[in-house]
């Protein structure tokens, strides 16, 4: 009995090796096919007031007996949805380099397809911030909606900061909720530099620019005091165009007040007019849902055949290793 549980321990290994190493050769394989064919991705459109709806009669259907749920579904006339303007929903959870600008790019497009005046977009912002030219362009895209005459409601529940704040300051209004973080109208950039190490351990490193700021600090070569100034000048820069950037679009701010590199917690916000009103996004969609129709629209990038079956496989090595622990030789 033995030798036959140490045989099965060791034939366990074997599979379990021979199985990730092919795991790792198609997620390699995905990897490499996502690159050489451009992605394509659909949209989707949810309706969201049919799913309140939905859950509305669930409940009331558990809440009340079969007489009392009869005569509530008959006071429950449908609703002429097709004639009420509509709320288009959209999700940005963003991250530092601002890759959701792409989605948020075709998602923009299809609302402004079909949107007219009447209709409103809910923008539910979460990011802390990140690249100028990513948030940037982020930023650029919600002004399509603006330039198009659709209104815009940005909702904070979290936090938008920094290049966040940036998006947020482009909606007709802004709502936070009570903790929310908002704010932090700066510009950061950090970056250590070897060049002590370097020396120490005798290596050269040799830099050749053509222009006088082509580089102004960098990792491994020595920082100039010149160097340096240049360097922070042009950070400034980056700050007052983003200050006036805010400015245009919130005229109320007290710019120099607020742009100081400081965040505040939304009920702080309020008073500062960095926010319009405190109120969560599900608040706000459920105060629209009387004389809106709500639908949330999506983007998703489709994964290739090599990216499904990578991870497929993971899912089922994941699943079948943890079979083997529970009923194996861990019992």
């Amino acid at each position: 009995m033995e030798f036959l549980y140490e045989y099965g321990l060791f034939l366990a290994k074997v599979v379990t090796f021979v199985v990730a190493v092919a795991v790792i050769i198609g997620l390699i394989a995905g990897a490499a096919l996502s690159k050489q064919r451009p992605k394509k991705g659909q949209l989707q459109f949810t309706d969201i007031s049919a799913q309140y709806r939905r859950q509305t009669t669930e409940l009331q259907q558990h809440l009340l007996d079969k007489k009392q749920f009869k005569k509530w579904r008959k006071t429950q006339a449908e609703p002429g949805d097709q004639h009420k303007p509509r709320l288009f929903v959209v999700d940005f959870n963003g991250s530092m380099d601002a890759r959701e600008a792409e989605a948020l790019r075709e998602e923009v497009t299809a609302i402004l397809a079909v949107a007219d005046k009447a209709d409103e977009v809910l923008l539910r912002l979460e990011s802390g911030g990140g690249v100028v030219h990513g948030y940037g362009l982020a930023a650029s895209q919600l002004d399509r909606l603006r330039k198009g005459g659709i209104s815009l409601t940005v909702a904070v529940d979290k936090v938008a900061a920094s290049g966040g704040y940036m998006m947020a300051c482009i909606g007709n209004r802004i709502l936070a909720a009570p903790f929310a973080i908002v704010g932090s109208i700066g510009v950061i950039a950090q970056l250590p530099n070897f060049n002590k190490l370097l020396k120490k351990s005798h290596v050269d490193f040799e830099q050749f620019t053509a222009g006088e700021y082509k580089r102004t600090v960098t990792l491994f070569g020595e920082n100039t005091e010149k160097g340096r100034q240049k360097f922070q000048h042009e950070l400034e820069q980056t700050h007052q165009l983003f200050k006036q950037f805010v400015q245009d679009h919130r005229p109320q701010l007290d710019i120099d007040a607020v742009a100081t590199g400081e965040h505040w917690f939304g009920y702080q916000a309020l008073p500062l007019q960095l926010v319009d009103i405190i109120q969560t996004s599900d608040d706000y969609m459920q105060q629209q849902l009387p004389q809106r129709r709500l639908f949330q629209v999506q983007y998703q990038l489709k994964k290739g055949i090599a990216e499904k079956v990578g991870m497929g496989s993971a899912n089922i090595v994941s699943q079948w290793w943890q079979k083997v622990l529970q009923h194996s030789w861990l019992r």
